[in-house]
């Protein structure tokens, strides 16, 4: 054989190696550009593992556990309900204050009608939900149709509902409250079926989450390539799913290893696939980033500025009553003191989340996220024994470092 063709021959035994190591750096190259273009999506959902596992060491495995596990999600419901509202609010531009109050004063109206004037707990909950819509409706009047700013509309009704809350329960807490309003809070799904250990209905509905969520992904990726945008590369799309059923059916696990899954999740879970799908799908959703992201161009693109503002501040005006009665629920009581911070852990959730202080930027899915941030926090610190001092500290510099990678993160793409 002569040399030529030993040298061919040889090279040819190279090539599919080549080709293969070529194939490997080029998918993960790939999936590096996708996590680039995606970090504001992905940075806080990693951060939140990272603070899971670090908190898991920490604590000596305590994090995890079933009950707390349980107890982070019942803490800190009332501050996710607030935070997927405020969401929306600051992606339409704005800010609001006053949900703090608001919460405090509509659950002292439940309180009051419940324990004082022996409503039905489903009346009381009604009405308490209108009175939030027509405290927004209020706000939402003078900012969008006056003209007023949000930050001073909204801090004049901090102070407002604030008052109204002292002179509604005259400084006394009001309870007890029935059973089925405890339950929006305290509450969880019954138990059915056989003794397996877990929790059959937090099982089945867990399978019935994940089908859900994959049938969703592969369907965005199919409209993706309909449209020929850019996709994942398929090995890396399959990870993703596997992550996904992963992290979903850990959850799932965890929860059903105790009392399965509470009311307030449920609660959650629905508000997060209705206000997903309309900040996705519908057209009010698109005009709310629309004025967000440049308010005189959605103008004289014909969008109404002004009933869009209204409405956001309605959705958020019902949602801090929801959040209200839902704290109250799990206090079983009306204090004159409820609510106290709330629209600064709302906010701060809202923008950990990836919300952008200009507006137009953010999902609802981001200000969950950032929201369990800061319960995961607050939960693992006071797990190993940091003192509230801090605490206070330390959530003040995830919110800067939130912040400032928002606008690290504009920086880099303009440039």
């Amino acid at each position: 054989m002569s040399q030529a063709t030993l040298g061919k021959n040889t090279r040819d035994q190279r090539e599919p190696d080549g080709s293969g190591a070529s194939t490997e750096r080029s998918l993960a190259a790939r999936a590096l550009r996708a996590l680039r273009n995606n970090m504001r999506q992905y940075g806080m959902l990693i951060a939140l593992v990272l603070l899971l596992g670090l908190f898991q060491v920490w604590s000596g495995g305590d994090m995890l556990l079933p009950r707390n596990v349980t107890n982070i999600v019942l803490q800190n419901g009332y501050i996710l309900i607030l935070a997927i509202g405020m969401m929306i609010v600051i992606i339409n531009g704005h800010i609001d204050l006053s949900v703090g109050s608001l919460a405090a004063f509509t659950g002292a109206a439940a309180a009051v009608m419940m324990v004082d004037h022996d409503l039905p707990w489903q009346v009381a909950l009604a009405v308490s939900l209108l009175i939030g819509a027509v405290v927004g409706a209020w706000q939402g009047f003078w900012i969008a149709y006056v003209g007023i700013p949000s930050f001073i509309v909204t801090l004049a009704g901090m102070l407002l509902f604030r008052g109204a809350t002292q002179i509604l329960l005259d400084g006394q807490s009001v309870s007890p409250f029935p059973k089925g309003f405890q339950d929006i809070s305290q509450g969880f799904l019954p138990e059915v079926g056989p003794n397996t250990n877990y929790h059959n209905l937090t099982v089945l509905l867990g399978v019935a989450v994940c089908a859900i969520a994959l049938l969703q992904e592969w369907r965005q990726r199919q409209q993706a390539q309909a449209y020929e945008l850019h996709v994942l590369p398929f090995r890396i799309f399959l990870l993703k799913c596997v992550a996904i059923v992963a992290a979903m059916m850990a959850f799932t696990l965890t929860l059903a290893s105790y009392r399965g899954v509470p009311v307030i999740l449920l609660i959650l879970g629905g508000l997060l696939v209705a206000m997903g799908f309309v900040m996705r799908n519908a057209v009010v959703g698109r005009h709310i980033y629309a004025l967000g992201g440049n308010r005189a161009a959605a103008q004289l693109s014909g969008v109404k500025d002004k009933r869009v503002t209204m409405l956001v501040f309605v959705n958020m005006g019902v949602l801090a009553a929801l959040a209200g009665c839902v704290f109250a629920a799990r206090l079983n009581a009306g204090t004159p003191g409820a609510g106290n911070l709330f629209e600064l852990e709302a906010i701060a959730a809202a923008f950990i989340g990836g919300a952008s202080m200009s507006g137009g930027v953010g999902t609802v899915l981001g200000a969950v996220i950032g929201g369990l941030v800061l319960g995961v926090l607050n939960n693992g610190m006071s797990l190993v024994g940091i003192s509230q001092d801090w605490q206070q500290v330390i959530k003040g510099l995830v919110l800067l470092a939130a912040v400032g990678f928002d606008v690290w993160n504009k920086r880099r793409a303009s440039s």
